[in-house]
């Protein structure tokens, strides 16, 4: 549906120097990243982008064994909507 990539501190959709939309995160230690921010441009909100987005990093945090702290209201969102998230979430 959406082409999520990779990136060395989150995933974005677009080209690397024309992102669409992205969700960032930071390394807190070894285990532990930080979601600071996610962006959508104007003319993909509504399409479940955002959402798209998240739960391709709870995919990545669960690959890796990590923790997740949503500081980004949009994440916080998503992780408060979807109970099946918790097994990643920092508590």
């Amino acid at each position: 549906m959406f082409e999520i990539k990779e990136d060395v501190n989150g995933f974005y959709m677009g080209e690397q120097d024309k992102r669409e939309a992205e969700i960032h995160y930071v390394y807190s230690g070894n285990d532990i990243i930080i979601v600071d921010y996610t962006t959508v441009s104007d003319s993909l909100r509504g399409q479940g982008v955002g959402q798209a987005l998240v739960k391709r990093l709870v995919e990545f945090a669960r690959k890796k064994g990590i923790k997740i702290m949503p500081l980004c209201p949009f994440a916080r969102s998503q992780f408060d909507r979807h109970e099946d998230y918790a097994d990643v979430l920092l508590k």
